[in-house]
């Protein structure tokens, strides 16, 4: 992805999550606030040739503005993909479900300390799944639109699930209890695609 950035549509119909994030707050959430940050981040990065995962990666030499808006930019793609509200999508792979737990102890263990991260987060953010270069799975979070990517995060590695922590993800629905939403989500987690995420890390050397 490079300059000119641009919003891809959503992968599904903005109701198709409804069951746990209502339709208005996915038309607002994809058609507002991700395109407002493509839209900074196209002024920001004029004239710049690198990619967007390059931006991403060298975030600490990259002025605030840009590094903002490139992050904002990569989440919000990046969260699109790991939701769906087809059943077919929401069972965890074998392989995938064996690493974690080897590394939480259990699938209950693993949801419960990232719903606890997610909650417990301050302010506006990011919680994550990721793969580090050690080839284990830790759950970590990431303030504003920073990500584990960026090479200034407290805890690096490959994002394998990302649930945003903005108010304005769940605000309509939930209001201040950011808790519900993340016990809510769960039911539609797009484990298929986070999935193949975990096979791409491998095949990279995250193992």
């Amino acid at each position: 992805l490079k300059y000119p950035f641009e919003v891809t549509p959503l992968p599904y119909p903005s109701n198709s999550l409804s069951k746990v994030i209502d339709e208005q707050t996915m038309n607002l959430h994809h058609d507002k606030h991700h395109q407002t940050y493509v839209e900074k981040l196209n002024k920001e990065a004029k004239g710049k040739k690198a990619t967007l995962y390059t931006l991403i990666k060298s975030a600490s030499k990259q002025k605030e503005a840009l590094k903002n808006n490139a992050g904002g930019h990569w989440n919000h793609a990046f969260f699109w993909t790991v939701l769906s509200g087809n059943e077919a999508h929401h069972n965890i792979s074998p392989s995938l479900e064996a690493r974690i737990k080897k590394d939480f102890g259990s699938i209950e263990n693993f949801k419960a300390q990232f719903e606890e991260a997610g909650k417990n987060h301050f302010g506006s953010g990011w919680v994550w799944l990721i793969i580090n270069a050690r080839g284990q799975l830790k759950v970590t979070t990431t303030p504003n639109q920073d990500n584990p990517i960026m090479d200034l995060a407290k805890s690096r590695g490959l994002p394998l699930l990302g649930v945003d922590v903005w108010e304005h993800a769940y605000y309509l629905r939930y209001q201040n209890d950011r808790a519900a939403y993340l016990k809510a989500v769960w039911d539609v987690v797009n484990w298929s695609q986070v999935g193949r995420y975990y096979e791409e890390a491998k095949a990279k050397g995250y193992k």
